[in-house]
């Protein structure tokens, strides 16, 4: 189950939700078992220039070589950018996750 953060200056005017919907579209036209794409959008009230950063995580699988994360991050790119109407620095991380990584539901 991939994750998406966004982290930006509160003085861009975006649809957080609709950029992380964007990036699980994204991510499932690469790899349909990618499953879905847990979001949170963090807005800084306080913060120096105007940026969005974005992290995308998912577990390593042996498909996702360098030729699907580079086509992958040039998709995100174009998509995310699609929907920021104006101007600001831009920053997009695609990582991967260890084997030492443990992701699951918790039911009570």
């Amino acid at each position: 189950m991939p994750h998406a953060e966004l982290k930006y200056s509160s003085d861009l005017d975006l649809d957080a939700e609709a950029i992380l919907a964007e990036i699980e579209t994204v991510i499932l036209e690469h790899d349909g078992g990618a499953g879905a794409c847990k979001g949170r959008a963090y807005p800084a009230d306080r913060f120096h220039r105007t940026h969005i950063t974005i992290s995308v995580a998912l577990l390593s699988k042996p498909h996702r070589d360098e030729a699907f994360s580079k086509a992958l991050l040039e998709d995100l790119e174009s998509r995310i950018k699609a929907r920021l109407h104006q101007p600001c620095e831009f920053s997009l991380g695609l990582n991967y996750s260890t084997p030492f990584y443990v992701t699951n539901f918790h039911a009570v």
